[in-house]
């Protein structure tokens, strides 16, 4: 494999850099200025997947002169580098990381391909499977008393079917583990590819002079179990770096710049300097941070700031990336190119944020991590004490065999996962998708939730309120009048008129962006929309709380006044209370006005609210919560709240969500009713429960086992028979979530047994 891995040149070329040139002259070309001569470069690591990665990787480019700052997100495979050199080169960090065994090229959201490991793992998995099925399945004909002839066959058969699975799935743990090796250190996958190999040579050479026991089925079922672990990490990983990817993708790949001499001319994003003059159609996403200088229009914020209520842009305006333009043409002046735009550094902060979530670690990883080394240590000590004591090295490599097949990791690998898949079953029953198993853990630690407002508490919708207070023949005007505007809140004039009214008739209807409908009949003038632009005069809003107030206004004069709100979700009074009532603090964060956001929190009696906030306000509010010792379930949905949703603990979002919200959250409810973040916190409380109970299950097995076998009392026969009824019982401890009721355990309770697994897992 080369350096440049698939998708690097494109990566190359949309930053301008020949492909072809010097590693260390691409980072150079490719890093961004920081100020103060220090610059910040990016690299793609495809071979990272385990904290000893993550530690190799880092140690290695902080030896590099220059080198300031390295840090590994493990979910994005990515490595980010602050360096300090003269201005004409640049350490050579391809080439160390390449030194180190690791292939890397320049990091690109936008060109990086998607990472064709998840694949690789499933056939892998699909390999090991089969052979570990179809062993088992002749290893019982074997058990049950088969002649030497029979038995013979049997395994040579076994060993056939064993061989692709070695080979071929055991490549993910071999390829590893030979790389660390030449590079004389090494990992996780050193002991599990050396167990492996060995129990299959064994197993060869019994099955040549035909002796009584094989462990193919022992070699292969310890393959398939690790590959599920392994898999279902990294479809986890994948789901993290798909929401960056969404959000990044979010900007335009190019926009049309107006020539000093009038011509248009599109290019893309990242060659648009500062100064430049864009035109924005109606219905374009806005390409750049910049300042309107011409035209007027409508824009769809609530991607953004959260707020729901069309934005009006004029001359002057500040508009960021990421904003929709609703309603009319607009002329731009940007402000800051691509890599420092408002897309872009929401980029940063999810990235940042899921940095340090990736390096949670569930107590199974942690255990599991310890789990394999102790394992084969321990088979080393046993053959090395009986071949000592008696000299007989197969009986010695037998017994170390025997201590590795009971105790292999099944049932402490379906400890967590088992659980999980049960668990997301009865989240599915009640409309509610878990993308991360580890979230389940995560939620059950949760004591304060946060929600956003519009599209969260609220539907995010505009509702006309008052259309009672409307006469009928007012209100069949305004719909009249707004019949052909796509503005939401003309379909809420719309949804409130009873079906068959009579409509009147216009000469002539024109809307203006940014400030409503217009309308001539005869010599008669219609407006409906802002109330200073339907009066021509400065109007006072009647009610600061409402969502929005519109005016339909008659030569002048008011006729209507429309009044519109956000309509809360269904059992948002109850969820609320509910939460409360289990002991959780309970907060909204929020970029809606401050009459909006304080008149929901009375009406739902919550006394935490931070109006008006960015998305860097909400994620330096949860950071602060963080810090005082808060664990955080963030509700949220759309573009605003992706880097909350990311910097949370945990993290939850309605199907109605941006694609970047739905992205960046852990679970996605698909109904409107709020009532899925209690349903989700019982769950997974309950869940939590069954997972220390499997734990215990497993880790006493082996306490009673390991000793047991260590001493020469347990064939191979009884070492697969006790392994497959210890992860049985598992799965069975498992299923009884589905008839558990549900509860929150003890305080103490939990952090007593989170620390003493924890002490387990770290060796201490």
């Amino acid at each position: 494999m080369t350096c440049c891995a698939p998708g690097a040149e494109a990566a190359l070329s949309i930053a301008g850099i020949d492909a072809g040139s010097n590693p260390a002259e691409e980072i150079r070309l490719a890093s961004r200025d920081l100020g103060n001569g220090a610059r910040q470069s990016a690299l793609s690591v495809p071979g990272i997947h385990c904290a000893a990665c993550i530690a190799t990787v880092e140690s290695t480019l902080l030896t590099l002169p220059g080198v300031e700052f390295a840090r590994v997100n493990l979910s994005m495979k990515r490595v980010t580098v602050n360096w300090r050199a003269a201005e004409i080169s640049s350490p050579d960090l391809i080439g160390a990381l390449s030194a180190a065994g690791y292939d890397a090229h320049v990091f690109s959201i936008e060109s990086d391909p998607r990472d064709p490991e998840y694949s690789r793992l499933i056939r892998a998995l699909a390999v090991a499977g089969f052979s570990a099925m179809n062993i088992m399945i002749l290893s019982v004909s074997v058990w049950s008393g088969a002649d030497a002839g029979t038995r013979q066959a049997f395994h040579l058969i076994s060993a056939v079917l064993a061989l692709p699975a070695l080979i071929y799935s055991g490549r993910i743990f071999h390829a590893s583990a030979w790389s660390a090796l030449r590079q004389r250190r090494t990992n996780m996958d050193v002991p599990i590819s050396v167990g492996v190999t060995l129990a299959f040579a064994l197993s060869l050479y019994d099955t040549v002079h035909n002796a009584t026991h094989a462990y193919f089925d022992a070699a292969t079922s310890l393959l398939f179990f690790l590959l599920i672990g392994r898999t279902l990490d990294h479809l986890m990983r994948e789901k993290a770096r798909s929401a960056v990817a969404g959000l990044a993708r979010l900007a335009p790949a190019g926009a049309t710049i107006i020539e000093a001499d009038g011509q248009r001319r599109y290019v893309p994003v990242g060659e648009i300097e500062p100064g430049a003059s864009l035109l924005v159609a109606a219905g374009d996403r806005i390409p750049l941070d910049g300042v309107v200088t011409e035209g007027a229009s409508e824009l769809d914020c609530s991607l953004v700031s959260g707020e729901a209520a069309p934005k009006h842009a004029g001359p002057g305006t500040m508009i960021q990336a990421g904003l929709t333009n609703l309603t009319g043409p607009l002329t731009v002046r940007t402000i800051a190119r691509a890599d420092s735009s408002f897309i872009a550094e929401m980029v940063r902060m999810m990235e940042a944020a899921e940095g340090g979530r990736a390096r949670y670690r569930r107590l199974a990883d942690r255990a599991a991590a310890l789990y394999s080394p102790v394992v084969h240590v321990m088979a080393l000590l046993s053959f090395l004490g009986w071949i000592s004591a008696t000299g007989d090295w197969h009986a010695s490599v037998t017994i170390a065999i025997a201590v590795l097949i009971i105790t292999c990791p099944c049932a402490l690998g379906l400890a967590v996962p088992i659980v999980q898949v049960v668990a997301a079953r009865r989240l599915f029953e009640k409309g509610i998708m878990v993308k991360d198993g580890s979230a389940l853990e995560r939620l059950a630690e949760v004591d304060t939730v946060l929600f956003d407002k519009t599209g969260t508490l609220t539907l995010g919708k505009p509702r006309l309120v008052n259309a009672s207070d409307i006469e009928p023949y007012a209100l069949g005007i305004a719909a009249a009048i707004v019949a052909r505007s796509r503005h939401p809140m003309s379909a809420a004039i719309s949804d409130a008129v009873q079906n068959g009214q009579a409509f009147p008739e216009f000469d002539r209807i024109s809307e203006h962006p940014g400030c409503g409908v217009e309308a001539r009949a005869g010599n008669n003038i219609y407006r409906i929309g802002r109330p200073d632009w339907a009066l021509g005069r400065k109007a006072a809003i009647s009610d600061e709380r409402a969502f929005s107030v519109s005016l339909l206004v008659k030569d002048g004069a008011p006729l209507a006044s429309f009044v519109f709100e956000d309509g809360n979700r269904p059992d948002v009074r109850e969820t609320v209370s509910r939460l409360q009532r289990q002991g959780l603090a309970v907060g909204i964060l929020s970029g809606d006005r401050r009459p909006v956001v304080e008149e929901l929190a009375s009406s739902l009696r919550i006394d935490s609210f931070m109006p008006e906030l960015l998305p860097s306000g909400k994620v330096a509010r949860i950071a602060e919560l963080r810090k005082a010792g808060s664990t955080i379930l963030m509700v949220g949905d759309g573009l605003n709240d992706a880097p909350a949703l990311a910097a949370a603990h945990v993290s939850m979002a309605p199907a109605t969500a941006a694609d970047v919200g739905r992205n960046a959250a852990d679970f996605v409810f698909l109904h409107p009713s709020l009532s899925a973040v209690t349903d989700a916190l019982k769950i997974s409380r309950n869940a939590g429960i069954l997972i220390r109970q499997n734990f215990t299950l497993a880790i006493g097995y082996n306490i009673i086992a390991v000793p047991v076998a260590i001493l020469g009392h347990v064939t191979p026969l009884v070492a697969a028979v006790a392994m497959s009824l210890s992860s049985i019982v598992v799965v069975s401890n498992a299923l009884r979530l589905s008839n558990r009721p549900c509860r929150k355990p003890p305080r103490w309770q939990a952090a007593s047994t989170h620390a003493n697994i924890q002490a387990m897992a770290t060796g201490s």
